[in-house]
C-alpha cells in the first residue's frame, strides 16, 4: 500500500508538472483589475483561451541541438494546431536554429524552461514583402516572429527569443570599447566607412545612399531591393491586424531592429516579458505600439538601445491618410534600464495617440525620463494622457520632455545649433501638417541624479495645451524651461536644481500662459 502511494504521489506529480508547462498565468481578473482602474473608460481587454490539445516540435522533427534548422518542424506544428480548431504548440528546453516562423489563430506558442530559439542571420530565409517602417511604407525582410490578421493568439512561457541582430545592424565604432570593436569585426567582416561606421556589407552601404529618410531607402527599381537584401532588416516580432494577443513570461532580445511592433492589432497583452537589446544596438527599441487599441503593458523589464516603451501612430501623410490612433493603453508596473527614452509618445504620432495611462513605473538611467516628442510634418494628435507613480535615476538628459522640434537624433546628441537653426525658421501656419500635445497629467513622480528636470519645446503655431505637473520632486542639475505652452498648471513641484555653484528654484519660461 505505501508503494502505490508513492507510485500515485509519483504520477500527480508528473501530472501537476505537464499541466503547468501549458498554464496561462495571466487571468482575466487580473487585465480586468488593471483596465477597471484607469483613468479614462477603458473596454475589457479579453485574455486569450485555448483548446485543451498540445504539440510538441520535437515530435516534428526539430533540432534541439541548434545545429540544423528547426524551421520546418516548428511551423508544421503550428500550422496543424490551428488546422486542428487550435492549441498549444511546446518547445520544449533546448536549442532551436530557424528562420522565420508565422503564428497563426487560436495558437500559443509555449517555450519551456531553458529553451532558447536563435533566428538564423542567413538571408536566404527571409523574403521581402511590403510593410512599414518608423512610419512610413516601405519593403523589409520577413520578421522572425510574424502573425498577419490572426485572431486568438500567444507566445507564452519561460523561453528566450533571439534576432540574431549583431549580424543586421549597422554599429558605431565610437559606441564600442576597441576589443568589443575589433573582435565585432573579426568575427562578422563587413564594410566600415569613413565615419568608422560598420555595415554587415557593401550592398547595406549602398541602400544607405538611398534614404531619405534614414532607415527608409526610396528604390524605384523593384530588382534593386533584393540587392539591398542586407539593409531591410526586420523588427523582431512583428503582428499586423492581429486581434486577441497574450505575449507572457517570455525573453525577446538581439533584435535586427526593433523588438516588439504590434501593428493595427486590438486586445493587445504584454506581462511579465524580459526585452532587451544591447544599447549600442540602432533602432534598438523595446515595444512600439502602433495604432494598436486596447492594450495592457504589465509588470515588464526593457533594457535597450532605443525607444523603450514607445506609443506610435505612422508617420507624415501616410501615417494621417491611415488615420488609426492608438488608444486605451495602460502601462503598469514596468522598469527600463536602458533606453532613449523610458516611456515615449512620438516621434511617429500621426494618426493620434489618445487615452493613455503610465502607472508604477521605474527607469534607471535612460536617456530621458518620460519624453514627447514630434515635428513639423507629422500632423496628429496626443491627448489624454495620464502619468501617475514614476520614479527615475540617474538620466542624463531630461527627466520629463516635450520636444516638438524633434530633429531624428537620441537626446544629447544634437547640437545646440542644429536645434536653433529649427526653432528660428519661420513658423508656418498651423495646418494638418501641425502636431498637437494636449491635456496630460503628470503626478506623483521622483527623480534623482537628472540632469535637466524638465524642458517644455513647443510650436509658436500650436503650443503645448493644458498640462497638469502635480507633486514632482526631482534632483537635478538643470532646472525646468517651459516655452510654448499654453494652460500649463503646476501645483507641489519641487525642483532642487544646481548648475555650478548657484541653486534655483525658479523655472526659465518663454511664451507660456499658466492656469
Amino acid at each position: 500500500m505505501k508503494k502505490l502511494s508513492v507510485l500515485l504521489l509519483a504520477a500527480a506529480l508528473i501530472s501537476a508538472c505537464s499541466s503547468s508547462s501549458v498554464y496561462q498565468a495571466t487571468t482575466q481578473s487580473d487585465i480586468n483589475r488593471l483596465t477597471r482602474s484607469a483613468s479614462f473608460k477603458m473596454p475589457e481587454v479579453k485574455v486569450p483561451s485555448f483548446p485543451d490539445r498540445t504539440y510538441n516540435v520535437l515530435d516534428y522533427g526539430a533540432d534541439r541541438t541548434g545545429v540544423e534548422l528547426a524551421t520546418a518542424a516548428i511551423q508544421s506544428a503550428i500550422d496543424e494546431c490551428t488546422n486542428a480548431g487550435g492549441g498549444t504548440v511546446i518547445i520544449p528546453e533546448g536549442i532551436y536554429t530557424t528562420g522565420p516562423i508565422t503564428l497563426k489563430s487560436n495558437v500559443r506558442l509555449y517555450t519551456e524552461a531553458n529553451s532558447f530559439i536563435v533566428f538564423s542571420h542567413d538571408l536566404d530565409l527571409y523574403e521581402i514583402y511590403d510593410e512599414w517602417f518608423e512610419g512610413i511604407p516601405t519593403k523589409r525582410c520577413t520578421s522572425p516572429l510574424n502573425a498577419l490578421n490572426a485572431e486568438n493568439i500567444a507566445i507564452t512561457g519561460h523561453g528566450t527569443f533571439n534576432g540574431n541582430g549583431d549580424w543586421w545592424r549597422p554599429l558605431k565604432k565610437s559606441k564600442m570599447a576597441p576589443s568589443q570593436w575589433k573582435k565585432h569585426l573579426q568575427e562578422k567582416g563587413g564594410i566600415v566607412t569613413e565615419k568608422d561606421i560598420w555595415y554587415p556589407d557593401s550592398a547595406s552601404l549602398l541602400a544607405q545612399s538611398y534614404c531619405v529618410d534614414q532607415n527608409v531607402p526610396v528604390i524605384e527599381d523593384d530588382s534593386l531591393w533584393q540587392v539591398v537584401k542586407s539593409f531591410l532588416r526586420p523588427v523582431l516580432l512583428h503582428f499586423v491586424g492581429c486581434k486577441g494577443i497574450l505575449l507572457e513570461g517570455v525573453t525577446f532580445e538581439n533584435s535586427p531592429a526593433w523588438n516588439l511592433h504590434p501593428m493595427c492589432c486590438g486586445d493587445l497583452i504584454l506581462r511579465d516579458l524580459n526585452v532587451r537589446n544591447p544599447w549600442y544596438s540602432q533602432n534598438g527599441d523595446g515595444v512600439d505600439v502602433e495604432s494598436c487599441k486596447n492594450v495592457v503593458i504589465s509588470r515588464c523589464s526593457f533594457d535597450v538601445g532605443d525607444d523603450a516603451i514607445c506609443m506610435k501612430s505612422g508617420k507624415d501623410k501616410p501615417g494621417r491618410d491611415r488615420g488609426i490612433p492608438t488608444e486605451n493603453v495602460v502601462v503598469d508596473d514596468c522598469v527600463v534600464y536602458h533606453g532613449h527614452g523610458g516611456f515615449v509618445c512620438g516621434s511617429e504620432m500621426s494618426g493620434g495617440i489618445k487615452n493613455v495611462e503610465v502607472r508604477n513605473n521605474l527607469y534607471i538611467g535612460t536617456d530621458v525620463g518620460l519624453r514627447f516628442k514630434s515635428t513639423r510634418g507629422r500632423g496628429g494628435v496626443v491627448e489624454n494622457i495620464y502619468i501617475n507613480g514614476v520614479n527615475m535615476a540617474n538620466i542624463p538628459n531630461e527627466g520629463l520632455l516635450f520636444d516638438l522640434f524633434y530633429g531624428g537624433k537620441g537626446a544629447g546628441e544634437e547640437t545646440e545649433e542644429e536645434l536653433a537653426a529649427r526653432m528660428n525658421a519661420e513658423a508656418p501656419e498651423a495646418s494638418e501638417e501641425t502636431p498637437a500635445f494636449r491635456n496630460i497629467v503628470i503626478e506623483n513622480v521622483r527623480g534623482l541624479n537628472i540632469k535637466r528636470a524638465i524642458y517644455f519645446n513647443g510650436l509658436p503655431e500650436m503650443k503645448i495645451q493644458n498640462v497638469t505637473l502635480r507633486n514632482i520632486d526631482i534632483d537635478a542639475t538643470e532646472g525646468a524651461l517651459f516655452r510654448q505652452t499654453d494652460g500649463l498648471e503646476i501645483d507641489r513641484v519641487n525642483i532642487r536644481a544646481k548648475k555650478g555653484d548657484s541653486f534655483s528654484l525658479a523655472p526659465t519660461v518663454e511664451n507660456v500662459k499658466w492656469n
